[in-house]
């Protein structure tokens, strides 16, 4: 075999095994750079509670426990929880914000699992109450549950039920009293008892136990005498918060 013949073979052979050596530097490579991939973290919408102030009552008016329920649960839940008060009448600004919270891959659609992830708390007084159930309604038809609905003494506005709760609420509760010219519903009842739980109707007596509300206007005390009653008692308040909190994540 000549000289030249034998070279080839032997820079032939030198290359056949370096061959596996470079696809395994190569793969080495490809690992490295798969492990070097950052996973985007799982975004979880936050506990969405809103409630709804009676009346013409201002969303920021402190002296009405609706606007004060709200404020204790940001301070109580500085994070992971949504807590606000609005105006009876901003039920769209709610739902908006509702989606917006729950949006949380920020795509402008809610995808089924982001419907079925929320976490949704209701509350309001008067014509605030009667929003509660409008609003809860209007999330059912796009398929968003809510965890609790609560009615304080429900004033039904025009055109709205405030008496059936529907099918995508899981529990409800209502308070009421019957004294006075308005007073509220006095039994709610769920549309479909296999998926919603009324946990109460419960009944206020302001005759036998009066409230003293010097906080609130002189008109409001005169004419709504015991709808205001039940606004300011902190015994149903102090119930209403109780309600939610235990619907919500312990803090640590």
């Amino acid at each position: 075999m000549s000289h030249h013949v034998r070279t080839s073979i032997r820079n032939i052979s030198i290359i056949l095994c370096l061959i596996p050596t470079a696809a395994n530097a190569v793969a080495a490579r490809l690992v490295g750079a798969t492990d070097s991939v950052t996973v985007a973290p799982v975004v979880v919408s936050p506990f969405i509670v809103i409630g709804f102030v009676g009346g013409f009552v201002k969303h920021d008016a402190m002296v009405h426990s609706a606007v004060q329920v709200a404020a204790h649960l940001r301070q109580a839940y500085p994070s992971g929880v949504y807590a606000e008060a609005l105006e009876n009448h901003q039920r769209e600004k709610a739902y908006l914000e509702i989606v917006r919270l729950l949006d949380t891959n920020r795509d402008g659609t809610l995808s089924t699992e982001e419907k079925r992830s929320a976490r949704i708390i209701l509350y309001g007084h008067s014509w605030g109450a009667s929003e509660v159930v409008t609003l809860a309604r209007e999330l059912g038809r796009e398929g968003i549950p809510v965890l609790l609905t609560i009615q304080v003494d429900s004033v039904a506005k025009p055109g709205e039920n405030d008496k059936v709760i529907p099918r995508n609420v899981a529990e409800a509760a209502n308070f009421y009293q019957l004294n006075g010219l308005l007073h509220g519903q006095t039994q709610i009842r769920a549309a479909d008892r296999a998926r919603t739980r009324i946990i109460g109707n419960f009944l206020l007596d302001y005759k036998a136990n009066p409230i003293h509300c010097q906080e609130y206007p002189w008109y409001d005390r005169i004419f709504m005498k015991a709808h205001i009653q039940i606004e300011c008692d902190p015994k149903v308040w102090t119930q209403v918060e109780s309600l939610i909190d235990s619907r919500l994540p312990p803090q640590h």
